[in-house]
């Protein structure tokens, strides 16, 4: 992961000419600093990402380093409503939302997610496909599988073989899942 951009790298993102970015630059409006004894500027990934977001422009690259993606597979619609209520798009977080493994599966290779929340009320035997597909993709291997079930359910150990990172048995507090959805979501883009 890149954390700071020439002058042309920029230009390149935002497909403008360098001459361009150099005004944005010495106008104020792009933050960063010059090497010294030379003209070249750097923009710090961070400047660059505030400057994109404050002009409406699309982060192109770095979409996937700033855009956190979850996948909801079987989730009721109350639940989906208040996860996407505590992690909100104004913080990132996108949501796409599958009620079958065949869906599932669709939105995996489309959406690119870096969270996989299945609630087992699918068919435990459906979540234990969809770990395991997801876990021999080469794409996908590295996305965190959260498995809510149960409260009867049983099984934790044959979740977490077949590859689930966390599982959250039923009912649980909604402000704990998000906040762990969060913090595994921000460890794994860290890791990049």
């Amino acid at each position: 992961m890149r954390k700071v951009f020439t002058t042309g790298q920029v230009a390149k993102i935002c497909k403008v000419a360098p001459r361009t970015v150099s005004k944005w630059f010495d106008s104020g409006r792009l933050k960063g600093y010059r090497i010294p004894g030379s003209q070249d500027r750097r923009i710090p990934r961070e400047s660059l990402i505030q400057f994109l977001k404050e002009h409406g422009m699309p982060l192109g690259e770095l979409e996937d380093e700033v855009v956190s993606k979850i996948l909801l597979v079987g989730v009721d619609n109350t639940l989906a409503a208040t996860l996407k209520q505590r992690l909100p798009e104004d913080d990132g977080f996108q949501f796409q939302i599958a009620t079958s493994v065949f869906e599932a599966g669709v939105h995996a290779e489309g959406f690119h997610p870096d969270c996989i929340i299945i609630d087992t009320k699918i068919g435990r035997n459906d979540a234990l496909q969809i770990a395991q597909n997801i876990r021999q993709h080469p794409d996908h291997k590295d996305a965190i599988l959260i498995a809510l079930i149960g409260a009867e359910e049983g099984g934790e150990d044959v979740l977490k073989s077949k590859g689930f990172d966390e599982i959250f048995r039923k009912p649980f507090d909604m402000t704990l899942l998000a906040e762990r959805v969060r913090r595994l979501v921000a460890e794994r883009k860290a890791s990049y």
